[in-house]
């Protein structure tokens, strides 16, 4: 978290932050409180068929992702969840703490960010600071031009 956050204070990001008990699920959040605060996001790490791409999927937390309309709509072969290894090998995050601050430690810069059309407006989007204890709320804007000036690929979709 500390990386996170002082890569936004180093930036100038302004942001909110709420620290909290470990949450592992919409639910676990939703008993927070923290659903009421701003757009909070689910985060998913995908990969294709081979394994040779690897998605970063970012949508509101009520939205229900279906794998085979997604890999239509992003032109890609078969998704499956991707593994607790590849997680750690790509964005360097643990299970329950992906989130797109986890594009920052993509070394490779292959991870491709796709995100719900609904977000490119959000002025309080809420995501991990790449860990489950706290919830960063910020201007959507600023995610993107995160990944943008990393050199990540990103692209949006209707969810």
């Amino acid at each position: 978290m500390k990386a996170v956050l002082d890569f936004l204070d180093n930036q100038k990001i302004s942001y909110d932050l709420v620290e909290h008990e470990p949450v592992h699920t919409i639910e676990d959040m939703e008993k927070l409180g923290l659903l009421d605060k701003g757009y909070v996001c689910k985060n998913l790490f995908l990969r294709n068929a081979n394994g040779k791409i690897h998605y970063l999927i970012c949508c509101h937390h009520g939205k229900n992702i279906k794998l085979d309309e997604l890999r239509e709509k992003i032109g890609s072969s078969k998704l499956s969840f991707a593994s607790a290894e590849r997680l750690e090998k790509y964005l360097k995050l643990e299970a329950g703490c992906v989130s797109p601050f986890g594009i920052l430690n993509d070394e490779s810069k292959s991870v491709i960010a796709v995100f719900d059309e609904d977000l490119k407006n959000e002025k309080r989007a809420g995501f991990h600071p790449n860990i489950n204890t706290a919830t960063l709320y910020l201007d959507f804007q600023n995610i993107l031009s995160i990944i943008e000036n990393h050199g990540n690929q990103y692209l949006f979709v209707k969810f």
